[in-house]
């Protein structure tokens, strides 16, 4: 039944004062400690200047980046001459030669790295001098002044203090008693994997060296034993990533040859001392560039005496970090926060009695190259030079004191006997694009410090909060309320059950929104990493870059439903400019039109495959890209944007339309060589290839229908589109994830590729192809729940398409687990912060968990509005204000004891709305800024 209904409001009291009304509830993280370590902090950030906050009392710490501090410099990135080698990969995969095409692409048809060549004979020379001294019968390693580490360190020595950033020569010394009855009797030495080659000396006599990842076990022959003390003496030379003894525990061991590792071994484990012995190898050719922490500030307190009442929060609401406690009768407070309007991060101090505010305020950084100044008697400058690359930065920091006293000493702020004190750091690096290093960082902090001194602190925190409020009060959410709703939020993350705490949802929803907002502004030069905006390491996992067979679309996957629609700007920005730079790649890689983006990116726009020819020759990431486009268009109707957008979806499909090539067992079109992400090696044709060409090229064709433009192109496509290899059902009833019928139901792999047809395309729908999405549903429970921290992610997703919300509620409570177990190994789930573990950290976790409870509510992707598709029994009651839906359409609801009660539907263009709901449906055309308003039978009231 199609009615008409025109019910006509105060849009902004509806959709704006309603949503400022349910977002009354506390939405803060907080704690009654201070942070312990990184994954403790509570993050702030502005969209380009991010900052971890640890709170603590008597020493505070403030580790802080800049979005555009990177290693790497502009550069070419393709290897020219790949493209003459491409018709023997693809002639060797054809064959089946899977292993013989894997060698030639890997010599031949990768991207180049930075630095490689001159590596070779620089870091040959580097070895040499470093096996040339200081052998293990020097004095010095019988020194008890040496440092200690505690080994293994599964992840690397870089997480150990004064460790980060470390590459290079460092020499590990362990004594241990030998036992009596051992004596006259052979060893083995088993000391795990080693990162990268290893030294190892008994009693000063060599007794092996190895290379790469392969697990240590030496023979100590018994003539080299000693009565009494033994000493072990290993030199690592570390040239890039982690390094040292990165094994469990187990693995470190002495035992007599003809025994086992077991009970009766002497167990290595624990302190050993140590030696740097040289953190200056050659630089390691990198594929591309890493995000960079940029410095840290301490704030180390003069006061003493007993701390009562401590609690650190983050509130969602305002975005401003606070600390409060009690010492010595007096309160004291902090205020943290990041502020996109004055480009700075702001902390305030204040006391509740006069004079008590008394600290130094110094900086430091990790990077090899920096330098402390004192620019006058109120402000310091940090300094910092990436070695590995062309980048600099300059941070300011600046003290506006209320009657007190402040000083620079020995390069730091001394303030004293204040009664409150605003601190703010400003820091600016000298990227302008990625072609363009000519900006002048000190000139940028200058001018940013001068704005902030002509303004109060209270005028910056209220640009702040309207600026942040602006994008934060388009959505809200309840989730229910649960009796541990009121403990410290790592308390919640402990004890966490949908039915005692189903208001941790909707708080973890509002923090990714948070998130996002922190990271992704309108203005930012980058979209949002790996990592967000936040990285405490000078070798961060995967880079911190943008990894582009996921992570990086992953991050934006809430951005449209989640009503934050603007910030997907940053990430339109680098597409438009990876259109550009990914030209050279499709006719260098391929001798072909358009652009092509490989599995990864960086700030230099690199878009060559890297890494190794099993995984990296991946076609697919401007094309999955280009989907961003076309749902941005779905969602707000925006024909300006799709008329700016087309051209980067065109030079997409151009590429595909001339590399696409017939397979010789089926006649279809495939993409080779490329891969199913991460997983299975180079092949031709995999499944996620072809739902990700055959939906860009739909949604080229759509585009251009709306644009009425380009029809001979579209046909074109038209005519491509039947061409290209369908989803294949195999012997198992699954989703086949490539050409050949090869799943093993076995394979719990991270991930689920050839279900992106299901989530996020639309190649598979209930409507239109229910057998393959049972297909599909199949191969999911064969691959399994569990997974990395953004595999769960992903998982919930797709279960919420496939419409079992229960299941999918299942999945977001694994998500919400605990990601540390004491000394156990970390899992996929949440640290204290709430930040996602891959592990390790992975932002693109917490983006995509929003979304897919997002999608357990509300789904648009087929045409119509289906409202609580995957409405799990746990969450019987909620209200959602302000979520969007495609065809411009944002949505307020409420539903009770598992039941739809109200619904609004506020038109932002004036198309016709179809809703779906337990199967009634409702069409009705709407007028664009009016409100419709049904009940749960979906009739209008």
């Amino acid at each position: 039944m199609k009615r008409l209904f025109y019910i006509i409001l105060s849009v902004p009291l509806l959709f704006t004062a309603a949503t400022l009304q349910a977002q009354q509830k506390p939405l803060k993280l907080w704690y009654d400690k201070p942070a312990e370590k990184w994954t403790d902090a509570l993050p702030i950030g502005n969209g380009s200047l991010g900052a971890m906050i640890y709170g603590g009392v008597a020493n505070d710490h403030i580790q802080f980046n800049e979005q555009t501090l990177w290693t790497g410099r502009p550069r070419k990135y393709q290897r020219d001459g790949a493209a003459s080698y491409l018709p023997k990969i693809r002639q060797l995969l054809f064959e089946g030669k899977q292993a013989e095409a894997e060698a030639l692409a890997g010599k031949y048809f990768m991207g180049t790295k930075d630095g490689e060549l001159t590596y070779s004979a620089d870091s040959l020379k580097w070895t040499q001098m470093m096996r040339s001294y200081h052998l293990p019968q020097d004095p010095l390693f019988h020194s008890n002044n040496l440092p200690v580490m505690t080994l293994p360190t599964e992840q690397g020595w870089e997480k150990e203090s004064g460790m980060d950033g470390v590459d290079g020569a460092v020499w590990f010394i362990k004594e241990f008693s030998l036992p009596k009855e051992w004596l006259g009797k052979n060893l083995t030495l088993s000391l795990g994997r080693i990162r990268d080659i290893d030294f190892t000396y008994f009693n000063g006599v060599q007794v092996g060296s190895t290379s790469g990842t392969t697990y240590r076990k030496y023979v100590i022959k018994a003539g080299d034993l000693h009565a009494g003390t033994n000493i072990i003496a290993v030199q690592v030379l570390n040239y890039n990533d982690k390094g040292g003894f990165t094994s469990g525990a187990k693995e470190l061991a002495i035992y007599p040859e003809s025994t086992q590792n077991d009970d009766n071994a002497i167990k290595l484990k624990g302190a050993w001392k140590y030696f740097i012995q040289d953190s200056n190898p050659p630089q390691f050719p990198a594929y591309q560039a890493s995000y960079q922490p940029f410095g840290d500030l301490f704030l180390n307190f003069n006061t003493k005496g007993e701390v009562s009442d401590y609690k650190r929060a983050l509130d969602l609401k305002n975005a401003a970090t606070n600390v409060s406690y009690t010492q010595n009768g007096v309160n004291f407070t902090r205020e943290y926060l990041s502020s996109t309007p004055d480009k700075a991060i702001a902390v305030h101090l204040k006391a509740d009695k006069p004079g008590q505010i008394n600290f130094d305020a110094l900086f430091s950084s990790l990077h090899k190259l920096f330098a402390i100044k004192q620019v006058d008697a109120h402000t310091i400058k940090l300094s910092v030079q990436i070695t590995q690359g062309t980048l600099k930065g300059t941070a300011y920091l600046y003290a506006d004191v209320r009657n007190g006293k402040v000083s620079v000493v020995k390069g730091r702020l001394s303030i004293a006997n204040a009664d409150e004190v605003t601190l703010y750091l400003v820091a600016a690096t000298n990227f302008k694009n990625y072609k363009d290093v000519s900006g002048d960082p000190d000139a940028i902090c200058k001018q940013r410090l001068q704005n902030i001194k002509a303004k109060t602190y209270a005028q910056i925190v209220k640009a702040h909060i309207a600026d942040y409020q602006h994008y934060f009060n388009k959505f809200s959410v309840d989730l229910g309320t649960g009796k541990n709703e009121n403990l410290p939020t790592d308390e919640r993350i402990r004890l966490y059950n949908p039915t005692d705490d189903p208001g941790l949802l909707s708080l973890y929803m509002q923090y990714a929104r948070y998130l996002l907002i922190s990271s992704s502004r309108p203005n930012s030069a980058l979209p949002a990493n790996l990592q967000g905006i936040w990285n405490d390491q000078i070798t961060p996992p995967w880079g911190s870059k943008f990894t582009t067979n996921i992570n990086l679309e992953m991050n934006y996957w809430p951005s449209e439903e989640l009503n934050l629609t603007e910030l997907n700007k940053p990430l339109f920005n680098i597409i438009s400019q990876l259109s550009q730079t990914g030209k050279a790649t499709a006719k260098i890689h391929y001798d072909a039109p358009g652009w092509v983006l490989h599995h990864n990116t960086d700030i230099w726009l690199g878009t060559a495959p890297i890494n190794a020819s099993n995984h990296g020759i991946w076609q697919s990431g401007g094309a999955w890209l280009c989907h961003h486009l076309w749902e941005h268009y779905l969602f707000t109707q925006d024909k300006v944007f799709l008329q700016k957008a087309y051209p980067e979806m065109k030079g997409a499909a151009e590429f595909f339309v001339n590399t696409l090539v017939k397979d010789p067992k089926t006649g279809y079109l495939i993409s080779t060589p490329s891969n199913s992400p991460e997983h299975g090696g180079l092949v031709a044709g995999p499944t996620m290839d072809r739902q990700i060409i055959r939906d860009l090229f739909k949604n080229c064709i759509a585009a251009a229908k709306v644009l009425h433009t380009d029809e001979a192109f579209a046909k074109i496509l038209e005519d491509k589109y039947k061409l290209i290899a369908p989803n294949q059902v195999g012997k198992y009833g699954q989703l086949q994830e490539w050409m050949e019928d090869k799943d093993d139901t076995a394979d719990t792999h991270r991930h689920v590729s050839h279900l992106w047809g299901v989530f996020p395309g639309t190649d598979i729908t209930w409507d239109n192809s229910p057998a393959m999405m049972h297909a599909a549903e199949k191969s999911f429970r064969y691959r399994g729940d569990d997974g990395t921290g953004w595999s769960l992610a992903w998982k919930v997703n797709l279960m919420a398409r496939f419409k079992h919300g229960d299941h999918a509620m299942l999945l977001v409570n694994k998500l919400l687990s605990v990601a540390e177990n004491g000394s156990a190994k970390e899992r996929g789930g949440v640290y204290h912060n709430l930040f996602d573990a891959h592990p390790p950290f992975q932002i693109d976790g917490n983006f995509g968990g929003a979304a897919g409870i997002a999608e357990m509510l509300i789904q648009s992707q087929q045409g119509y509005i289906d409202l609580l598709p995957a409405l799990p029994t746990a969450l019987p009651n909620g209200e959602l204000k302000g979520i969007c839906a495609r065809g411009g359409f944002v949505l307020n609801l409420v539903w009770k004891d598992g039941k739809l009660k109200s619904l609004d539907v506020l038109s932002k263009t004036g198309n016709t709305c179809t809703l779906k709901y337990s199967g009634i449906t409702q069409t009705i055309k709407t007028i664009k800024g009016k409100v419709c308003h049904f009940n749960g039978s979906l009739k209008a009231i």
